[in-house]
């Protein structure tokens, strides 16, 4: 079973709220989960109803079983500092650089060097262990870059090559690596059923696959339900105008709004209901399309549905019950 599970997906997907999601689902029945945040969005704050993330690990959920969910906003400043602490033992020279900019400078035209900051401080959570010998979290879950940055982000051993070809950034680079193309790391795409975030997603795989690193599952988020059955799909389809006045008439006389009470009220509603069942049939047709583009990765799927009232906690909860169900955590 993965223990760093890296989520990415185009923008507007859903891809921070999967992620947290998908930390709650691992976290059930005892277990220990840390929610890596490398954007400095804030956004796993604003789903847990939580305070802005230090620069620190700090429990913010407990999920079903027990199990707890801790999550750290990775800043690429203070990463730094940390890494100038560890190899060269510059405690207040390091501060000093700080102050005077020297950091964001150096990480801003070497972002190759930012990228290995980040993804080494998940790294080494994901390898980090307690006195007892026992990992200190089970599961590591990384809200990545987006679909079009993921595969340069993670491959950051390519990104320093001719930064450092030796010394102790090429060998932070190499232990990185060694993490994120082991069998333990899975990356995973969260998409919706349109266009184009099925094609980045498409793209995206085979981007990782091409760089060798190991791609997990895909989850189509924001899933619509169905409103029509076959029969009712295929006359909108058709355009079967007096089949679909007939059935809305007898509906409406069902429910005590038709006949003599409000004659030709069928007639009225018939056109504008077409209009709107011929949309939803477009749109699953395109459902369909993304679906079978998805199929063809060859990748275990999950369906989340679209949450009508927006995502609040209970819903968090809701998803990550779903996940669970689906066998993500197997």
């Amino acid at each position: 079973m993965s223990r760093l599970h890296v989520v990415s997906g185009k923008g507007g997907t859903g891809k921070t709220t999967v992620a947290a999601a998908l930390a709650l689902a691992l976290a059930a029945e005892g277990k220990r989960t840390l929610l890596v945040e490398v954007e400095g969005r804030q956004g796993i704050a604003q789903l847990f109803e939580t305070e802005a993330l230090p620069y620190e690990e700090r429990k913010i959920a407990v999920a079903p079983g027990g199990g707890e969910v801790f999550a750290l906003a990775i800043d690429a400043e203070r990463a730094l500092l940390d890494y100038l602490h560890m190899f060269y033992k510059l405690g207040s020279a390091g501060r000093a650089l700080r102050k005077i900019g020297a950091i964001d400078f150096a990480t801003t035209i070497a972002p190759g060097l930012r990228d290995v900051l980040l993804t080494g401080k998940a790294c080494e959570a994901v390898r980090r262990k307690d006195r007892t010998g026992r990992f200190a979290y089970d599961h590591v879950i990384m809200d990545a870059p987006p679909t079009g940055r993921i595969t340069r982000f993670l491959n950051v051993n390519d990104e320093v090559a001719g930064l450092a070809r030796i010394g102790p950034i090429h060998n932070q680079a190499q232990a990185v690596m060694r993490v994120l193309k082991s069998p333990e790391t899975a990356v995973h795409f969260v998409t919706l059923l349109e266009e184009m975030p099925v094609q980045e997603t498409r793209d995206g795989v085979a981007e990782l696959r091409a760089a060798g690193l190991p791609v997990g599952g895909v989850v189509i988020n924001m899933v619509r339900p169905e409103i029509l059955d076959a029969a009712a799909v295929e006359a909108a389809a058709n355009g079967r105008r007096a089949a679909v006045a007939q059935a809305l008439s007898h509906a409406l006389e069902r429910t005590g709004f038709g006949g003599a009470r409000n004659p030709g009220l069928a007639e009225q509603l018939v056109d504008p209901l077409l209009t709107e069942a011929r949309e939803h049939t477009e749109r699953l047709a395109l459902e369909g399309r993304g679906r079978a583009g998805i199929a063809e990765l060859g990748l275990p799927t999950y369906e989340l549905e679209l949450l009508g009232d927006g995502v609040d906690l209970a819903g968090l909860y809701r998803m990550a019950r779903e996940l669970r169900k689906q066998g993500v955590a197997r």
